[in-house]
C-alpha cells in the first residue's frame, strides 16, 4: 500500500480513483502548520529560527496520516506544483518525523499540472525529492511577512489609533492606489480645442479628418488652447478648398496573445466577466479540481497559479486540430506558436492555464457547470485556441488632405484600418482597461491623390484634459506585475485584504483610496519610506526568486533586510503621537483642507472662527478637530465632504408594492427599508435589509437595494434531499442554508449570484467538518496569541457584539473591525486601553471588595471567622468546588481569595481554546 498526500478532499477522491486500490489518498486540507501570532515566532537573533505551530484543525488529519503511514510501503507527497505546495509537503513530512511515524518507508515527491488520469499516472512514474530551495524561498517570504506585519502593525496601532495593519507587499499595493488619488487631486485641467471636418468624396462617401497642421507647422493635440485660436482656424476651414494630397496604405499583422498566466487571467476575468481576482481564483480552483463527466471526476483546466506561457506540445496539437475543425484550415498557422515566459523565476514558470482537453468545447460542459464556472472555462478555452491561430492581417490607411484658404494652407488627416483577414480575432479579442475610442479602427472610403473633396460639416469642440483614471482591479494587478511587486498568486489575497481593512473601496469597478488607507500610507512614506518604495520591493522580490534558484541563502536575505528595518522601527518609537500627526497633517493638507469658495483660510474652524483645524487621533482613527478644544468641540472626518455618503435618502419605488425604498441610518449603522409603518398592518414592521460590509451607503442604488430586500432567496433544491438551499445575509455575513446547516460564503462569493453547485459544495464542506466538539461550558473563542502579562488572548462573540479577552479583561471590538480580521497587536491595545480605564472582569471583582470593607455590621465577620476556624473534621471534607460558594457570604478577604481560582479557570479555558 502506498500513501499519497494531496491538499483537498476533492483531489484525494479523484486521484484515488485514478490510482486504484493499491494507493490510499488523504488530504491535508491545505497548510498544516504556521507561525503562531505572538512574539518570538521568528527569532532574528537565532539566525531567524522559526517556531511552527500545528493548526488545531489539522491535528486530527495529521494523526490520520500518521496512522495510515504505519501500514504503508511508501509516502508520496503530491501537493500542488508551486512554492506553497512544496511547503505543505515539507511541513507534513516534518510533522511525521516529529511524531516518529516514519520508519523505513520511502518518501517521494511528485507533481502534476492537471488532475487527469494521464497526468497523475505519468507523475507517479517520475518522482523526485522535496525541493529544498523552494522551501527556503517559502520560509523567507513567510518570515519576512511575519517580521514586517508583527513589528510594524503595533507601531501603527500606537502612533495611529484606528489603523489596522501594514504588510510588506500589501502596503506597496496600497501606495499605488493612494498615489493615484494624489495625482487626481493635484491635477489641473487644461483647455484645448479640436477641429474635425466631415468631408465627402466625388462618389458621395463621407469620412472625418482632423486638423493636424497649419501654415507649415504641426498641430498637436493640446496646441489649440483657446476658443479664439479655434475660431481663427474655423473661419479658414469654412472658406477652404480641399483635395487629397497623399494616400498611404500599409499592410500590418496583429499576433494573438499568449495563453493565460495567473495575472492575465485575473485581469481579463475582471474586464470581461466583472470577477474580482479572489472570485476568479476560487472558480479556477474548482475547474482545476474537476467535475463529474461520465461518472468520473476530471480536471477541466491545468494548474491556475503559474507565471508560464508555454503549453504542452500535445495540447498544441489538439488546439490546431480544433481550429481546423471549427474555423477552417486557413486559420491554422504553418507552424505551432511558441511563447516566451516573462517570469524571472524559471522554477515557478509552469505551463500556462489551459483546458486539459482542447476537444472539450465550452458548449459541451456548460450544462455541468454553474454560470460563473462556465463563463470562466469558456474564457480560458477561447484564449488558448486563439493563441495558436493565424495572425490577423490589416491594412492601415493614412490620407493627408490639403485645405487652401487664400494664402493659408491647412493640413487635415484621416486614418483608418481595414481587416483583410480576421485570423485569431474570429475567436477572441483581449479586453481593454479604458473606454477610449480607437480612430484607426474606422474604415475609410477609396480615394486617390489630387482628388477634390467637399466639406459637409465642421465640428469645433472644446475639451479639457482629464486626470489619470483610478485603478481597476485588473489594471492594478497589471501595474503590480509590471513593477515586479509581489507574486501573481498573491494578488487576489492582497486586494481582498485592502478592501477588508477598509483601506480602499471598489466603486463602479474602480479602486478608491479611503481616508484610513491614505493616513497609513502617509505615515509609512514619512517614517518608513524605503519599505514602500516600488524599486526596493521589486529588488527584494528578485532576491527571493534567487533563493528559489538556490543562488543565495535565505538567512542572508533576511539579515540584510532586518538590520535596517528594525533600526527604522526603533527610531520612531520615541516619537510622540502629536509629532506624527503634525507630519501627516502637513503631508495630507491638500486632501484634508479643500480650498474655500470665498478664498479664506481652509484651516479656519467653521464653528468658533478663531481656532485652527488640525489632524487628531481617536479610538477609531484619525479625524479633523479644532485647536480650541475643549472650548470648541468641532470635529469632522478627514475628507471635507465627510466621505460617508448620503444616508436617509429615497432611492425610488418598489415595482411590486409601490412602497418607497430608502437608505436610512440607524443605531447600528445604515440599512435599507421598504416603505414606512403606515404601509403595513398594525403591529407589522417595515421590511429591512442590512448593507453589506465594504459597501458605502452612497453607492447603493435602487437595483442593489431591491436585490438586498429580496434576500434570503432560494438557490435551488439540494441534489440529495430535494430540500431548498437558501442564500442570505445574516449577523455574521452572507451565508447559504440547507435545513439546519448554515455555511458562510467565502471571499469572492456573491450572495445574489451563487449557484446551486457552489452552494451545495459549501454545505457539504460544512457538514464534513462536523459539529463543534464543545458541548458544555463557556465559548473558549478563537485564540489569537498571548498578552505580555495577562496570558492567552481570545476573540469571542458576545451578546452585544464581538470582543477580545485576556486575563479576565474584556474589550469590545470597534465597528470597523471583525472577529476574523482583528490581529493580536490590535487586541492587546484594546485590552490595555480597557484595563487602564479600570474596565473588564478584574475591575468588577474589586468593586464588591471595597463595598464590603465599609460595612460596620460585625456579626457576618464573626460568623465568617468562626467558619474559617472550624476543625478540618467539620469543614475540610467539603468539595473544593463549594469553597468559592461559601466565600461569597464572607467578608472582603475571603471573597478576594475566592475570586482567584475563578480567574485562573478562565485563563486555563482560554489557553485550552
Amino acid at each position: 500500500m502506498n500513501l499519497v498526500i494531496v491538499e483537498s478532499p476533492a483531489k484525494a477522491k479523484t486521484i484515488n480513483k485514478y490510482l486504484g486500490s493499491s494507493y490510499e489518498v488523504l488530504a491535508s486540507f491545505g497548510h498544516v502548520r504556521d507561525l503562531p501570532a505572538k512574539n518570538g515566532s521568528v527569532d532574528p537573533d537565532a539566525n531567524f529560527q522559526m517556531i511552527w505551530e500545528i493548526d488545531p484543525k489539522a491535528a486530527g488529519r495529521l494523526n490520520d496520516i500518521a496512522k495510515a503511514l504505519k501500514g504503508a510501503d511508501k509516502l508520496i507527497l503530491a501537493t500542488d506544483p508551486d512554492r506553497e505546495g512544496e511547503a505543505i509537503s515539507w511541513h507534513v513530512l516534518e510533522v511525521l518525523k516529529q511524531k516518529r511515524a516514519l520508519k523505513d518507508q520511502k518518501v517521494e515527491r511528485v507533481v502534476f499540472n492537471a488532475i487527469t488520469k494521464q497526468s497523475v499516472t505519468e507523475a507517479m512514474q517520475h518522482p523526485r525529492e522535496i525541493d529544498g530551495a523552494l522551501v527556503d524561498a517559502y520560509m523567507a517570504r513567510r518570515a519576512l511577512d511575519y517580521l514586517v506585519g508583527f513589528t510594524l502593525s503595533p507601531v501603527l496601532w500606537r502612533k495611529l489609533p484606528g489603523a489596522r495593519s501594514a504588510g510588506r507587499v500589501q502596503s506597496v499595493a496600497l501606495r499605488l492606489v493612494c498615489d493615484r488619488e494624489m495625482e487626481i487631486e493635484k491635477f489641473v485641467a487644461r483647455e484645448y480645442w479640436s477641429l474635425i471636418a466631415t468631408l465627402t468624396t466625388p462618389r458621395g462617401e463621407s469620412f472625418e479628418a482632423r486638423l493636424v497642421g497649419a501654415d507649415g507647422k504641426k498641430i498637436q493635440r493640446l496646441d489649440i488652447g483657446t476658443g479664439a485660436e479655434a475660431e481663427d482656424f474655423k473661419q479658414a476651414i469654412e472658406t477652404a478648398n480641399f483635395k487629397v494630397s497623399s494616400v498611404e496604405a500599409k499592410p500590418a499583422r496583429r499576433n494573438p496573445q499568449a495563453p493565460f498566466t495567473t495575472s492575465t487571467l485575473q485581469q481579463e476575468a475582471s474586464r470581461k466577466l466583472g470577477f474580482a481576482p479572489a472570485h476568479t481564483m476560487r472558480i479556477a480552483q474548482r475547474l482545476y479540481e474537476g467535475i463529474d463527466i461520465g461518472g468520473e471526476t476530471t480536471g477541466l483546466i491545468t494548474y491556475m497559479r503559474t507565471d508560464g506561457v508555454q503549453i504542452d506540445p500535445s495540447a498544441i496539437t489538439q488546439a490546431r486540430k480544433v481550429i481546423a475543425e471549427d474555423y477552417g484550415a486557413a486559420y491554422v498557422p504553418g507552424s505551432p506558436r511558441q511563447y516566451q515566459a516573462k517570469a524571472k523565476n524559471a522554477q515557478e514558470a509552469h505551463e500556462a492555464i489551459r483546458p486539459t482537453d482542447m476537444s472539450r468545447r465550452p458548449a459541451e460542459v456548460t450544462k455541468r457547470l454553474d454560470s460563473d464556472q462556465a463563463r470562466l472555462y469558456e474564457l480560458i478555452w477561447v484564449r488558448t485556441v486563439a493563441s495558436q491561430m493565424e495572425s490577423a492581417e490589416m491594412e492601415r490607411t493614412t490620407v493627408d488632405i490639403e485645405a487652401k484658404a487664400g494664402s493659408r494652407v491647412l493640413e487635415l488627416r484621416a486614418t483608418g484600418q481595414v481587416v483583410k483577414f480576421d485570423g485569431f480575432l474570429a475567436a477572441y479579442q483581449e479586453g481593454r482597461d479604458d473606454d477610449s475610442e480607437d480612430e484607426e479602427s474606422r474604415r475609410l472610403p477609396a480615394m486617390s491623390e489630387n482628388e477634390a473633396l467637399k466639406r459637409e460639416a465642421l465640428a469645433v469642440t472644446q475639451h479639457f484634459t482629464e486626470p489619470p483614471p483610478r485603478f481597476s482591479e485588473a489594471s492594478l494587478v497589471k501595474r503590480m506585475e509590471e513593477l515586479g511587486i509581489g507574486r501573481p498568486s498573491t494578488y487576489a489575497s492582497i486586494l481582498q485584504v485592502l478592501k477588508d481593512r477598509g483601506y480602499v473601496r471598489l466603486e463602479k469597478k474602480r479602486l478608491h483610496g479611503e481616508d484610513k488607507g491614505r493616513v497609513v500610507i502617509a505615515f509609512l512614506e514619512s517614517f518608513f519610506a524605503r519599505y514602500v518604495e516600488y524599486d526596493f520591493t521589486a529588488a527584494l522580490e528578485e532576491k527571493l526568486d534567487r533563493i528559489s534558484n538556490n543562488e543565495i541563502s535565505w538567512q542572508e536575505v533576511l539579515r540584510d533586510f532586518w538590520t535596517d528595518f528594525i533600526g527604522a522601527v526603533d527610531d520612531i518609537k520615541e516619537l510622540r503621537v502629536a509629532q506624527v500627526l503634525d507630519v501627516l497633517d502637513e503631508l495630507l493638507g491638500p486632501h484634508i483642507y479643500a480650498p474655500r469658495e470665498d478664498g479664506g483660510d481652509p484651516r479656519q474652524c467653521p464653528s468658533c472662527g478663531t481656532g485652527r483645524l488640525n489632524l487628531k487621533a481617536g479610538k477609531f482613527g484619525a479625524f479633523v478637530g479644532c485647536s480650541n478644544y475643549p472650548e470648541c468641540r468641532h470635529t469632522r472626518p478627514l475628507a471635507a465632504d465627510g466621505g460617508g455618503g448620503d444616508a436617509d435618502r429615497v432611492l425610488g419605488l418598489d415595482p411590486d408594492t409601490g412602497f418607497e425604498v430608502a437608505v436610512k441610518s440607524g443605531r447600528f449603522g445604515p440599512y435599507i427599508q421598504l416603505g414606512d409603518a403606515k404601509d403595513y398592518a398594525e403591529g407589522e414592521k417595515p421590511k429591512r435589509a442590512g448593507i453589506p460590509k465594504g459597501t458605502s451607503p452612497s453607492d447603493v442604488e435602487l437595483d442593489v437595494a431591491l436585490r438586498l430586500l429580496a434576500l434570503p432567496r432560494e438557490v435551488g433544491k439540494h441534489p440529495e434531499t430535494g430540500e431548498p438551499i437558501k442564500a442570505g445575509i445574516g449577523r455574521f455575513g452572507p451565508y447559504v442554508q440547507h435545513e439546519k446547516t448554515y455555511a458562510s460564503l467565502e471571499a469572492g462569493d456573491d450572495v445574489h449570484n451563487i449557484g446551486l453547485n457552489r452552494a451545495a459544495t459549501l454545505i457539504a464542506e460544512k457538514i464534513a467538518k462536523g459539529p463543534s466538539k464543545r458541548r458544555f461550558g463557556a465559548d473558549p473563542g478563537k485564540p489569537l496569541g498571548d498578552h505580555p502579562s495577562l496570558g492567552p488572548v481570545a476573540v469571542k462573540a458576545g451578546r452585544y457584539g464581538a470582543y477580545v479577552t485576556a486575563g479576565g479583561v474584556n474589550a469590545t471590538i470597534p465597528n470597523d473591525k471583525t472577529q476574523d480580521t482583528i490581529t493580536l497587536p490590535e487586541a492587546i491595545a484594546l485590552i490595555d486601553e480597557r484595563a487602564a480605564k479600570g474596565g473588564g472582569a478584574k475591575a468588577k471583582k474589586k468593586a464588591p471588595a471595597k463595598k464590603a470593607a465599609t460595612k460596620s455590621d460585625a456579626k457576618p465577620a464573626k460568623k465568617a471567622a468562626a467558619k474559617k476556624a472550624k476543625p478540618k473534621a467539620e469543614g475540610a471534607a467539603a468539595s473544593p468546588a463549594r469553597a468559592p460558594v461559601k466565600a461569597k457570604t464572607s467578608t472582603t478577604k475571603p471573597k478576594a481569595a475566592a475570586a482567584k481560582p475563578k480567574s485562573t479557570a478562565k485563563k486555563s479555558a482560554a489557553k485550552n481554546g
